[in-house]
């Protein structure tokens, strides 16, 4: 009975303590659950600044437009003329700041993305019966690639599933970027 008590208290077998128990299909959770906290841990100290900023730059541009309007009001001059014009170029400027906040927000999607995945394949990973099952791995896939919402990250998964070569796959996704960014009609926002 002594004998069980300091077992209790012991952690598991780990790649630096290996014993009888080690296992590295336990050494991957382990890193793959890792990796998932690291996401988290940067997307929850980033949200709230990108916050901060979003709120920023909209007041601001609430702002800037109240001014614009006043400035409606004020005698033709060189002066109102400039204001004016600076005003238009600030209100640029700012919209694509705001567009620049909108792609962090598909980041932001795309590492949520990333961790559940991550937390898919742990499962996956952990049960025997489903970690040589290939049915349990093409369920796997296929949930992951629905998790997607552009169809040129549609493509670069099936690109990468086909050969089984990230270069290639994100090849496949740069060229499709390059074409839908030579016809601006065409591009896909989110």
């Amino acid at each position: 009975m002594s004998d069980d008590i300091p077992s209790a208290n012991m952690p598991p077998s780990s790649a630096a303590r290996p014993d009888l128990d080690w296992s590295q299909v336990r050494e991957t959770m382990l890193m793959l659950n890792l990796a998932v906290a690291q996401i988290e841990v940067a997307m929850r100290d980033s949200s709230g600044s990108v916050e901060v900023l979003t709120n920023s730059f909209t007041g601001m541009y609430g702002n800037l437009m109240a001014l614009v309007e006043a400035v409606h009001t004020l005698p033709e001059s060189p002066v109102k003329q400039a204001i004016q014009d600076t005003g238009e170029a600030v209100s640029g400027q700012m919209q694509h700041a705001i567009v620049a906040f909108q792609f962090y927000d598909r980041l932001a999607q795309r590492l949520t993305h990333v961790t559940r995945s991550l937390d898919d394949l742990t499962a996956i990973v952990s049960e025997p019966a489903k970690l040589y099952n290939p049915f349990a791995w093409h369920a796997l896939q296929q949930k992951i690639r629905s998790r997607y919402t552009m169809e040129d990250e549609k493509l670069m998964f099936d690109t990468l599933l086909a050969t089984g070569n990230v270069q290639v796959a994100l090849d496949q996704y740069v060229n499709s970027k390059h074409q839908q960014a030579g016809d601006a009609s065409d591009i896909e926002l989110f």
